[in-house]
């Protein structure tokens, strides 16, 4: 084909980035894990505000493709999102957004707490409520010893604690 009949990439439009891969497990969220998607979408609506005003918008296309790609995946989660309120009776059953205090074989306690995807952190106790861990977990109570199956072998844990923290946005 004749080099005038195609158009060449000048830099003037940014890619579309392939979207983020979105989970295909229920999207609960906790209210603080909706407080967080709704402040990400604020927070990516005003980076890409000031990225597109910037008169260097070639320079900054890749992060304006970033930008557009990050806030896509955001707006899909709140679309889908499935606000679930934790229960305000401690009846010491765990549920979606519990805290649960475990003791593994050698009396070492952890603390968890059960939290949809995007508000999981598993370097700070927060686990996904699909995750192995928290499927053992779930509709326990306390005193109840359960097994968590991990890749090095099983692992039992006992409940010594639910409780159900005071319902925040922070």
């Amino acid at each position: 084909m004749n080099k005038a009949f195609t158009k060449e990439d000048d830099g003037s439009t940014p890619e579309r980035l392939p979207d983020l891969p979105i989970s295909p497990h229920p999207n609960h969220v906790t209210p603080r894990g909706l407080a967080m998607l709704q402040g990400r979408k604020e927070a990516l609506d005003e980076a890409l505000q000031k990225l597109r005003a910037d008169r260097e918008f070639v320079a900054n296309s890749h992060a304006i493709s970033v930008a557009e790609r990050d806030l896509r995946y955001v707006e899909a989660r709140l679309a889908t999102a499935i606000l679930v309120t934790p229960p305000t009776a401690q009846d010491g059953i765990v549920r979606f957004g519990a805290q649960v205090v475990v003791a593994d074989e050698d009396g070492a306690k952890r603390t968890y707490e059960i939290v949809g995807d995007d508000e999981a952190a598993p370097t700070k106790g927060k686990i996904a409520a699909h995750s192995p861990l928290a499927r053992a977990l779930m509709e326990q109570s306390v005193g109840d010893v359960v097994e968590w199956a991990k890749p090095g072998g099983a692992v039992e844990l006992e409940i010594c604690a639910v409780r159900y923290p005071p319902v925040t946005t922070e």
